[in-house]
Order: C-alpha cells, then structure tokens, then sequence
C-alpha cells in the first residue's frame, strides 16, 4: 500500500459515503498555448501517446470513481469524442491487439458526462456547475491540467479522509516562496492524532488565493486535487468575485471552515506534473518519455547527446 493511501475500514467506519463521482473542469481557453489551442483544447495535448485528459480520467479510475463530468466550453467537444466508441477504428485494427486495447481502454476508463460553462469565470464557477450531477454527495474536484505518478497515488488517501472527516479534504504540495502568488496557499497547524495513519496530514487554518510572497502564510500550494462535500455549492452561491474578479473555489471553501466545517489536507511528496504552461508541459512529457519501457532507454540516450552537442549540432568538446 502506498505511503499515501488510507486504511479503507476507517473511513467506512464512519458511516459516510466514500465519493465515486468525480468534476473535472475542462471550459478555459488555454492561452498560454495558443495558436495551438484555438482548434485543439490544452487537455487534449498529447503526452507521448496520450492526452493529458486521459491521465486524468486514469487517475480517478485507478481511485475506484467510475463517474467522470467534464466542464466543457465552447469548441471543446473533441474531449467527449475521446471517451467515445469508434467502431470503424476498432474495426481497422482487427488485427494489431495492442492498439485495439489502447483504443477500448479510453471507453472503459469510467462513464463520462458534460455539461458546458458558458463563460469562465473561476473554478468555483465552474465547480458550481456540477451540482445537478453530483446532488448532496461528496465528490473530487481533480483540475484538467496536472496528475501525479500512478506509482505514487494520491487520490484514494483523499477520499478516505474525506468519508473520515465528512469536511473538505485538499492536497498541498511545497513551492518556492517566491512562487506563492501562482496557486492558492494555506496557513496549517498539526491534524488531530487520530488521523496520523492517513499519511503527512496537516488541518488548514485559512486559505488565501494567489497571495504575494511577503503576504503568503506559508508554502504550502494547493495541488489541483480536492474532495469536497455536497455543501460546497451553496457557498459557491454566496461567493463574491475574488482574484482577477472571478468566483474562487478557494473563497467557498474558506466560507465553509469559519462555519466550522473541518479542511485537512495531504501534504504529497511524489512526483507532479503540470501542463498548465509550456515549460512545465514539455517537461512532463521528457520526464514521462524516459521513464517508458518501449522508447525510454532510446529517447534517454538521444537526449544525453542532445544536451551535450553544440549549437551546430556536433558533438562537444
């Protein structure tokens, strides 16, 4: 079992449903990426033979959620279309078995369902969207542009923690101080004892968004995973405009602990990719490149003579 995985009997223990459904919103217009991304949305980027979508979806397949909505946007469709069945293709690939599971893979990952956000204006926003979907239920929130190693799970610990504590449970992971006014970022005291077995779990003290270096309580970002409770739409409702004037899932969440709701959070010391800019992108997909089986060790050879050749293209000196 993983160091960041729950004991499944504690958390059913309490009597709380475990969350199966998971929201994954997908609508922004992903400039940092365009002209790339006028046709072709960012979670659709391939990461040597997959999008990073369906590492997503893998994601929370592998944490036992079989029930996946996508908050699209305009032109976005194309994200559906990848879950979908395409019996012409399976036909032509009869016979080459291992592209034909490659393909199936996609429609058997979980049951995928949309609804569209007809404008973006934040994630809580977005988020609010999913009520009609998810109702009074906890569910995961896992953000379309970053995931973590499969060998280092960090989901499955969440959602114990969540049916533990019946609160809003987060993921942190440490940034440079200088970094703080990139992502959410939390202020933290010790979690209670009892919950020691789960992995690092620390309960939030407050949350503040995109918070300047000298102002941010910590250094503790929020990684793009959240497991939330069912009254997380009702303080989305009465969230006003936050950070660059949008609907902060971070400002709902924050209405819900001073109203005694209980934030804990897994501090994750696996490894994160993150696509949401081309340089992290480009790295996720060397790293996940040289880590393959079938073309690592060759991609990893020519990357070594790449970084060591000169601007002409010939070897060093």
């Amino acid at each position: 079992m993983s160091e960041h995985s729950a004991n499944p009997s504690a958390a059913t223990a309490t009597g709380r449903p475990r969350a199966v459904k998971a929201v994954i919103p997908a609508a922004g217009l992903a400039t940092r990426f365009l002209p790339a991304t006028k046709a072709i949305p960012k979670e659709l980027l391939p990461v040597v033979d997959r999008p990073v979508l369906q590492y997503i979806v893998e994601e929370a397949a592998q944490a036992g959620i079989g029930d996946v909505l996508l908050i699209t946007g305009r032109g976005k469709t194309s994200m559906v279309d990848h879950f979908d069945r395409r019996p012409d293709l399976e036909d032509r690939l009869a016979e080459k078995p291992d592209l034909l599971a490659a393909v199936k893979r996609t429609e058997e990952l979980a049951s995928i369902y949309t609804c569209r956000q007809p404008e973006q204006l934040g994630l809580g926003h977005a988020v609010g969207y999913a009520e009609s979907h998810v109702g009074d239920e906890p569910f995961a929130v896992l953000l379309g542009d970053e995931f973590v190693n499969r060998s280092e799970p960090l989901l499955p610990a969440m959602l114990d923690l969540q049916a533990r504590t019946g609160g809003v449970v987060l993921a942190f992971f440490e940034v440079d101080p200088a970094e703080t006014k990139r992502y959410g970022i939390a202020s933290v005291e010790p979690a209670e004892p009892d919950l020691a077995d789960v992995g690092e779990v620390v309960k939030v003290t407050g949350m503040v968004e995109k918070p300047k270096p000298e102002d941010a309580p910590s250094n503790l970002a929020v990684l793009g995973r959240y497991v939330l409770p069912g009254k997380i739409f009702d303080a989305i409702r009465r969230t006003r405009p936050g950070s660059g004037g949008e609907i902060q899932l971070t400002d709902a969440m924050e209405i819900l602990r001073t109203e005694g709701t209980p934030v804990h959070a897994i501090v994750y010391r696996g490894i994160r990719y993150d696509t949401g800019m081309p340089l992290g992108y480009l790295q996720t997909v060397v790293q996940i490149a040289v880590d393959r089986e079938d073309i690592g060790g060759e991609f990893r050879k020519w990357l070594v003579e790449f970084v060591n050749s000169d601007a002409s293209g010939g070897p060093s000196t």
